[in-house]
């Protein structure tokens, strides 16, 4: 599992790296783009609850898709970082609820409604950094979207954010690494089962 880890560092510094040289303009653009796409999915139109996530630095611009699923009428909930880099969770209400978090998130305000909110949801969408032909997902390498992913429902929509660059052919994974059913990039949606 050594090799594993060290295989994983080395990937997360690489696309970290092709992040951040990203211009923009050109990273606005595509998260424009991933909403349209998210939203066009018929199960985003029927869900009810959606775990989601407030972008920041590099990532895809996710502002306007949780905005966009708020109006469109679905509980939006966002995470709360923890301590122990387990996510709890609270309802988005808007732009103005949303203060500071750990590390550069923004976070509800709110009432935090616990660790196990998760399983409630219809719809997952978690950050990576890559995700490959079968799903196996790269995050930053805390475990916290590892954990939130094994509590959600297995009837659960669960799809990654990506730039389009960022679907591989294969991703280094140990045991605790969970999958997601689709990869979401601003060129379309890719399922995986």
């Amino acid at each position: 599992m050594v090799h594993v880890s060290e295989d994983k560092r080395a990937l997360r510094r690489r696309l970290v790296a092709a992040r951040r040289a990203r211009d923009p303009e050109a990273r606005a653009a595509a998260g424009r783009a991933l909403r349209e796409e998210l939203m066009s999915l018929d199960r985003m139109g029927i869900a009810g609850t959606v775990a989601a996530y407030y972008s920041v630095d590099c990532e895809p611009e996710t502002h306007g898709l949780v905005l966009a699923l708020w109006k469109h009428g679905a509980t939006v909930l966002l995470p709360v970082l923890l301590g122990d880099d387990d996510l709890d969770w609270g309802a988005y209400e808007g732009p103005d609820s949303l203060v500071p978090g750990p590390r550069g998130t923004y976070q509800p305000a709110g009432e935090r409604l616990g660790v196990d909110m998760v399983r409630r949801c219809d719809v997952v969408i978690a950050p990576a950094l890559a995700v490959d032909r079968r799903g196996t997902r790269l995050g930053r390498g805390a475990g916290s979207y590892d954990r939130a992913l094994s509590r959600a429902s297995s009837a659960a929509l669960t799809v990654a954010l990506l730039y389009d660059d960022e679907v591989l052919d294969e991703v280094p994974a140990e045991p605790h690494d969970r999958r997601v059913r689709a990869a979401a990039t601003p060129s379309g949606v890719r399922w995986f089962d």
